[in-house]
């Protein structure tokens, strides 16, 4: 009889520290930060950075990465700045595809995001690090980052031969938790005000090449992104009346904030 009791006791002394075992593991690997959670965090913590160039030319820098957008104006409007991770751009017309500038910087390494009319422009000796084609509607992970084809194009009858539809591209791009819309050369299409979940938008208004101010009124009421740059707004009769388009979105909608960078300095 002492013999079973001693047994018993034996068994529920191991039992209790395996459980006891357990709860430690279990403890430790829940408060564990793995490497793919802190780059999580850390990325969530990142900051948009804005630096306008000219017209539809922009520095777009995010944590340690850049992007160049439709970089114009020569190499030395980008010397404070590193070499690019990646440039976009949006159309084959010469304030956004600028051949000379892009043979002066430095794109050994960089990925470059095109459509197939602006690639077609590319002469062979031309030296970068690597090419993607992108078609309207499409969608791909490059470096990191969901980069979308938005279509652009114009939809007044006098001014299709400037933006056919298919030839360009606006694009949609994801920064950990925000998309950010760089609409260029576009009227106010449906695929524009269609658009959902935009965090920052950069929206053109300048004739006769894309729309009126009350047309990009119209669309940015319907998309209704959190902030609004107008950008490429300097058409033929000058510049475009930007403090006229923010008292109309706010006008329409004072939750979204206009802001007016200075694109012509």
């Amino acid at each position: 009889m002492k013999t079973n009791t001693l047994l018993l006791m034996f068994f529920l002394a191991l039992l209790s520290a395996c459980k006891t075992e357990k709860k430690e593991v279990g403890e430790k690997d829940m408060n564990t930060n793995t490497p793919e959670m802190q780059k999580s965090e850390n990325a969530s913590q990142k900051e948009l950075k804005i630096s306008p160039i000219e017209h539809a030319t922009m520095v777009l820098t995010y944590g340690d990465d850049q992007i160049f957008v439709d970089p114009t104006k020569g190499v030395e409007a980008f010397k404070k700045f590193s070499a690019p991770q990646i440039v976009l751009i949006t159309d084959i017309h010469a304030d956004h595809f600028d051949l000379e500038t892009l043979k002066a910087l430095n794109l050994k390494n960089t990925t470059i995001v095109a459509p197939k009319a602006v690639a077609d422009l590319f002469p062979k000796d031309f030296r970068y690090g690597k090419l993607i084609i992108l078609d309207n509607g499409e969608t791909q992970n490059i470096m990191g980052y969901d980069i979308e084809a938005i279509p652009m194009y114009n939809l007044r009858e006098e001014a299709l031969k400037f933006h056919p539809k298919g030839r360009g591209n606006g694009y949609v791009i994801n920064f950990g938790s925000k998309r950010i819309y760089i609409s260029g050369d576009t009227e106010d299409i449906s695929e524009m005000r269609n658009l959902k979940d935009i965090q920052v938008a950069f929206v053109c208004m300048n004739l006769p090449y894309t729309m009126t101010v009350e047309s990009a009124v119209s669309a940015v009421l319907e998309f209704k992104p959190d902030k609004v740059y107008p950008y490429h707004y300097r058409g033929t009769d000058g510049l475009s009346d930007i403090e006229k388009f923010k008292t109309m979105v706010n006008k329409g909608d004072e939750s979204i904030e206009v802001v007016a960078l200075d694109w012509y300095n």
